[in-house]
Formats: C-alpha cells, sequence, structure tokens
C-alpha cells in the first residue's frame, strides 16, 4: 500500500508472550494466549486472510489475519474489518486513519496483535454522515 507509515511492530511482545506462556505452562497461567474471544475467532474463520506463516504455538497451522480499521475520520464505520483489498480503496478515500492487523490461529486459537500502521492520503475530511438504521430512535417512530 503506498501510504503506508508509521508502522508498529508487535514481534518482540510476541515473543515475551510465548516465552511467558511456555515457561508457566505447567506453573497455571493468569494469561492465556490461546483465549481468542469467541467473535475474534468467528471473524477469523469467515474473513481472514491467510498467511504463510505457521502458527508458535502449535505448529500444525497456518495463521489467518484480520485487519481492524480505526480513524475520526471513518464516522461509523470505524472499528470494521476490512480485507487487504479493501484497505487499497480505503487509503484514497481517508486522509488519515490506523490499521491493525491481528493473527490467529484457527486450531490452538492462538491470537495477537501483529502490526499496527497508518493509511491514508494526507487531506483531512469530514467523517461520512451516519446512515440510518432501524436500531436508530429516530428512525423508528
Amino acid at each position: 500500500m503506498w501510504s503506508q507509515r508509521s508502522i508498529i511492530d508487535y514481534s518482540l511482545q510476541k515473543r515475551a508472550t510465548i516465552f511467558n506462556f511456555l515457561k508457566n505452562a505447567f506453573h497455571g497461567t493468569t494469561s492465556d494466549p490461546t483465549d481468542a474471544d469467541p467473535y475474534l475467532f468467528k471473524a477469523a474463520k469467515f474473513h481472514g486472510e491467510e498467511t504463510d506463516r505457521e502458527c508458535p504455538l502449535c505448529r500444525r497451522e497456518k495463521l489467518v489475519e484480520l485487519n481492524y480499521i480505526f480513524g475520526d475520520e471513518l464516522g461509523q464505520y470505524s472499528g470494521r474489518l476490512k480485507s487487504n483489498k479493501e484497505l487499497e480503496e480505503l487509503e484514497n478515500e481517508h486522509g488519515e486513519f490506523r490499521v491493525y492487523v491481528v493473527e490467529i490461529c484457527q486450531r490452538c486459537r492462538w491470537n495477537h496483535l501483529h502490526t499496527s500502521y497508518l493509511l491514508g492520503d494526507g487531506r483531512s475530511r469530514k467523517p461520512p454522515r451516519k446512515v440510518r438504521t432501524l436500531e436508530d430512535e429516530d428512525f423508528v417512530k
């Protein structure tokens, strides 16, 4: 993606998480890196994009990535999942938004934040107008 900048790589955190998990595996740990939220696991199953990286815990399955987007300019669309193809389209439509890439193993349920980065063309825009839905109080009267 042409506008990718401010990249944060969480590989050191990931390595520390794996080390602590393996170190405390037999002593009972309070933090379990395989405790994926059911919604996260379901999103990975239906919307995840497979990578060429193996799971660092079970080493039997390829990891799946999910891209979550956040930004003021996105308005009500902030916090949604987007594919890599959709991200390429969005970077031309918005000035700046952050992408968080989460990796998940569908076998052992490993999950960890992989990277985050900014996308956008740098020109500020107003957030899109909120689209009314059936849940809106004003719409249902």
